[in-house]
């Protein structure tokens, strides 16, 4: 087998022939020389991580000491983010950028535009130390979103660096949003923004409603139609938040920006796990987070899987949710980077900017980890003529033989403290035990009105393999590889899920499932500390999005 190139983390760029050659050596293939020349190349780029869910002190509900410097700081000269988005929530602002009490409290839209946005741009300005020219910061901000939960949202204008100016956050379109879909009092916005907005709308405002959440996802893609995207955050967290018929039903509504579920929370320092606070039950399951990753995603068979047996593109992804981590006797999450990570990849050279992010995001070509249990993912299928990689649909025929590639790595520690925000680093290397191959059927999309719009469940979704150490084979340069074999007799959809655990650990995991988390409640405050830090390292997870194969 030959040697793979030596590679940092952040890049996975292997030539396509040479991936799917190994892949086929390794299953007994004998027509190398085929496969390289029918096969297309690999997409050139780079892996980029970053956090889409962070709060700062301009969120009422974050510590006042969570300053935007102090979260820049930590995200990208500690953590290594590529990108961020800093994301306080739609409500009135209280406090600037450096947490000192404003005379009165102004719409969040005003606080982005006055205090956040100046900041984050003389930060990137580049030409001197400390700054974050090569990274990509905006502003979002999380909606709460009438009869359901939050919702992450960002909004751009402008076109790409072709033609000229880059995308940049809209503030105007944020502050139309406020307006049109809080509850925020009219008189706290600009006069003229409310003669505007008033002979569009009259005096109408959408702002309780089920049909005002859903108003408020056309607006986006009757506004924003390329240019934003909404994503469900911490979707059980409290209950009768959401039921399966809403994520389809935002989902139909607009497909290019209700694509993703934060399926693998943050608030993971809460002694509840994720901050899932519902009585421990046996009719609260569903609002558990299971491996620190919320239910909607952590079931096998469950809402995931039935929107992607449907086709839907529907992606997970990981998120910070930051608003402090230990303050006096209370502790709430990691920094961004510190324990969650998205990994998107990016096509582009440079900087990546926000039209960037976006084509990955929607692309589904990206993966979520907690822990760093790995920094680096490859995963594709293939056929003797085509590959496909997250996010992707492999088209093949009926009996044609489909090759599975499996490559990860982890780093040589992560950011594991002991004592838990100590500085002091654990020294450990995080070590996948077993990484899931989970298949599941694709059938038609179910019609809104139907019985099928209510199903909640994927029957046929399994683990077709599990895989251990046994099963892959380590390079000198630390990938793990594993290839499998199969044969496509219908349309479903391929995806990964790895772990540190056994199968079978006292209350983590059964049958390699993970269990629901339980409450850590030791009654000191510092010991709590660090035991909910030791809590979520023993328990590491990596979700990919899938791969989809359509037999023609």
């Amino acid at each position: 087998m030959p040697h793979l190139p030596r590679l940092s983390p952040r890049y996975m760029l292997i030539p396509a022939a040479i991936a799917i050659a190994i892949a086929f050596a390794a299953c007994g293939g004998s027509d190398d020389d085929t496969i390289q020349n029918n096969v297309p190349p690999i997409a050139q780029g780079r892996w980029i991580a970053g956090d889409l869910h962070t709060h700062t002190t301009q969120s009422a509900d974050a510590d006042v000491s969570q300053t935007l410097d102090k979260i820049l700081g930590k995200a990208f000269t500690i953590y290594g983010l590529d990108w961020m988005a800093v994301t306080n929530h739609l409500r009135v602002s209280t406090r600037d950028d450096k947490g000192v009490l404003l005379a009165a409290p102004i719409p969040m839209a005003t606080g982005v535009e006055r205090y956040e946005m100046p900041r984050l741009a003389a930060l990137q300005a580049g030409g001197s130390v400390g700054t974050y020219a090569d990274k990509l910061i905006f502003s979002g901000f999380e909606w709460d979103m009438p009869t359901h939960d939050h919702i992450g949202i960002g909004i751009f204008e402008g076109s790409d660096k072709s033609a000229g100016a880059p995308l940049a956050v809209s503030t105007r379109g944020v502050r139309e949003f406020e307006y049109l879909f809080t509850t925020r009092d009219a008189a706290m916005f600009d006069a003229a923004d409310l003669t505007a907005w008033k002979a569009k709308y009259g005096d109408t405002r959408y702002n309780k409603t089920g049909d005002d959440a859903l108003k408020a996802i056309s607006w986006l893609k009757d506004n924003y139609p390329t240019t934003s995207y909404a994503v469900i955050n911490h979707p059980s967290r409290n209950k009768g938040s959401y039921t399966v018929e809403d994520f389809r039903r935002f989902n139909d509504t607009a497909p290019d920006i209700m694509f993703a579920i934060e399926g693998m929370v943050g608030n993971q320092m809460e002694p509840d796990r994720g901050g899932y606070t519902a009585a421990y039950t046996a009719e609260n399951a569903p609002l558990r987070a299971y491996g620190g990753t919320d239910y909607v995603v952590a079931k096998l068979g469950g809402v995931w899987d039935a929107l992607l047996g449907e086709g839907r593109r529907v992606w997970n992804l990981t998120d910070s949710d930051t608003h402090f981590k230990i303050v006096g006797s209370n502790s709430s999450g990691y920094f961004p980077g510190e324990y969650a990570k998205n990994y998107v990849f990016n096509s582009a050279t440079g900087t990546p900017t926000a039209k960037d992010l976006l084509q990955g995001l929607r692309s589904g070509k990206m993966f979520s980890v907690y822990g760093d249990l790995v920094n680096a993912l490859d995963f594709n299928l293939a056929s003797t003529s085509d590959r496909k990689e997250m996010g992707g649909e492999l088209k093949v025929a009926s009996g044609e033989k489909v090759v599975v590639t499996i490559r990860f790595k982890s780093p040589a520690k992560n950011n594991y403290e002991k004592p838990v925000d100590s500085g002091a680093s654990a020294s450990v290397k995080p070590v996948v035990d077993h990484v899931d191959l989970i298949v599941g059927d694709v059938g038609a999309k179910a019609a809104q009105g139907t019985a099928a719009y209510a199903v909640a469940t994927n029957a046929s979704t399994r683990v077709v393999k599990r895989f251990t150490s046994a099963d892959w084979k380590t390079d000198a340069d630390g990938y793990n590889t594993i290839t499998y074999e199969t044969t496509a007799t219908r349309n479903q959809y391929f995806r990964l899920r790895g772990t540190n655990l056994g199968t079978d650990v006292a209350g983590l995991t059964q049958a390699g499932e993970p269990l629901a988390d339980q409450r850590t409640s030791t009654a000191d405050a510092t010991q709590r500390f660090n035991d909910i830090n030791d809590r979520n390292y023993r328990s590491l997870w990596f979700y990919s999005n899938p791969v989809f194969v359509t037999v023609r």
